[in-house]
């Protein structure tokens, strides 16, 4: 188990997913050749395998191509909520979009919960899958109006919530909801079993597989660093944040947040359920069964990617916040998150623009990816066989929603722009002067350029613009990364993608001796 320090400011080992240190590592084949089918699907994380799965049984043939491990990325860093509650959502979206398209959310979200329930009832799937409250709170007056306006919204588009003035939390609240019929469960559990049945009669999954360009015509041509190219009618881009993004503008579209999780051991006894509040900084909890006892999850503290103070300091507030309201004895695990954005608070999920009908995209998710990425492989699904989905309304990805849109867009394309300026004019040390464990800008022959020292005392260095639309990168030390601030692509401290949009490594730099 990965123990930490309770009394210093220190954790003492790297942090690690549950998801995905509890489930055994994949091994799929590189694409190495050619290969044609009906549908190629960019990425293989939860909607990639679960669209893949659905299509398969329709009876097209598919292609998952992953630059890593399939279930990875986000989807092996989530928090697992299966839930519609997503925040202060439903009055917005009846305000912004109208009560029609609302509801089309509403009831997507709702049926994905029942659509995995469903399958893992069929398939028999053994991934710690049970049925929860799940509630928001708030400890703030000024809140309280808002939880009201909040229940009336959900109820009025079908949702089973009821309020409250107390939760099964140690703590007073000023008011909550409680939606009932909610859930959680192990993704990656779910989603391996789902990907096991993907190979075979013609359909496959490539992993270790990094997408580097795609050719449009009557067809898709996906062309791989390793050589492979895959052939189809059809393209899914189901990469998180959309590497082929220039079509339809989406890094103009979508910005991006960074957040964290603690699973920690309480002495006290969980009581069930899925928390998070209304309010800032937010804060969320639900618990985590594993082999070795139940854990629970504190979950928050998010930021704009690659904009955050020190980043160790974040999982600090949360450890804090875990012991405010628990003896919190360990913490085995702790992991952090990037979720894509979207100007207007609904995902982009359908056709990627009006003048490509064959390629598809879903993006955006805003934090709420486990039931809106089934959701979204749903749609996409009844797109291509049907031609038609009830919820594509609301999640077009060509829709314009200038009262719910304008305000983020400029906010969100200024800071941006900010970012791009700031990071060519900030000043860097003239040193090499690397601890070892430490990663900071520097300058090396009178450019800037990133260092990190390993454990054995190696340098590395790396050229810090990003490889993607130029901003300068943020050494982020909780993780070891190089993180963008504009559009939240990662790099390992050697210049290695880790995620997208970008899909080329960083330049790998040398000390010139004079």
């Amino acid at each position: 188990m990965n123990h930490t320090k309770q009394d210093g400011k220190i954790f003492t080992t790297p942090p690690q997913s549950y998801w995905i240190t509890s489930t055994p590592q994949t091994d799929y084949p590189t694409l190495k050749e050619d290969v044609k089918v009906d549908v190629v699907i960019v990425g293989g994380g939860m909607v990639g395998i679960t669209v893949a799965s659905l299509l398969k049984k329709e009876g097209l043939t598919v292609t998952v191509v992953e630059a890593d491990r399939i279930l990875q990325g986000t989807t092996g860093h989530t928090t697992a909520k299966l839930t519609s509650q997503h925040g202060l959502t439903y009055d917005k979206l009846k305000s912004q979009h109208g009560n029609e398209r609302a509801k089309q959310y509403a009831e997507a979200n709702e049926t994905a919960i029942h659509f995995v329930a469903n399958t893992i009832k069929e398939k028999q799937i053994d991934c710690d899958f049970s049925w929860q409250p799940a509630y928001i709170y708030t400890q703030s007056d000024q809140y309280v109006k808002k939880i009201v306006q909040e229940l009336e919204a959900a109820s009025s588009l079908g949702i089973k919530a009821s309020y409250l003035e107390e939760t099964p939390l140690p703590f007073p609240v000023k008011a909550a909801i409680r939606f009932d019929d909610q859930a959680q469960f192990h993704p990656r559990k779910f989603l391996l079993a789902l990907a096991k049945e993907i190979p075979g009669e013609g359909s496959h999954i490539f992993e270790m597989s990094p997408v580097v360009d795609v050719k449009d015509g009557n067809t898709y041509t996906v062309i791989t660093r390793n050589g492979g190219k895959i052939t189809a009618e059809k393209m899914i881009v189901a990469s998180h944040y959309p590497f082929y993004d220039i079509p339809g503008l989406y890094f103009a579209r979508l910005y991006v947040h960074r957040s964290y999780v603690l699973a920690g051991k309480i002495k006290e006894t969980f009581p069930g359920g899925m928390y998070i509040n209304a309010e800032s900084p937010a804060r969320s909890l639900r618990s985590l069964p594993t082999e070795n006892g139940e854990l629970v999850m504190f979950i928050g503290d998010h930021h704009k990617a690659g904009q955050g103070e020190d980043t160790m300091n974040h999982y600090e507030h949360l450890r804090e916040f875990a012991q405010q309201i628990y003896t919190l004895e360990d913490i085995p695990y702790r992991w952090s998150t990037q979720d894509c954005m979207p100007l207007d608070h609904v995902p982009y999920v359908g056709q990627i623009t009006s003048f490509k009908p064959n390629a598809y995209v879903a993006t955006g998710f805003r934090k709420w990816g486990m039931t809106n990425s089934i959701a979204s492989s749903m749609i996409i699904r009844d797109l291509i066989i049907k031609g038609e989905s009830p919820w594509a309304p609301v999640y077009d990805p060509s829709r314009f929603t200038p009262m719910a849109s304008a305000k983020n867009f400029i906010v969100e394309n200024l800071d941006v722009v900010g970012e791009l300026y700031a990071g060519k004019i900030s000043p860097v040390p003239d040193d090499v002067e690397v601890k070892i464990g430490e990663g900071k800008i520097v300058e090396i022959d009178g450019h800037r350029s990133g260092a990190y020292r390993d454990e054995k005392g190696t340098l590395h260095l790396v050229d810090t613009t990003c490889t993607h639309l130029g901003c300068e990168l943020h050494w982020n030390a909780a993780e070891n990364s190089w993180d963008c601030p504009c559009h939240g692509s990662r790099y390992s401290y050697n210049g290695d993608v880790l995620e997208g949009p970008t899909t080329k490594p960083l330049k790998k730099l040398t000390i010139h001796q004079h």
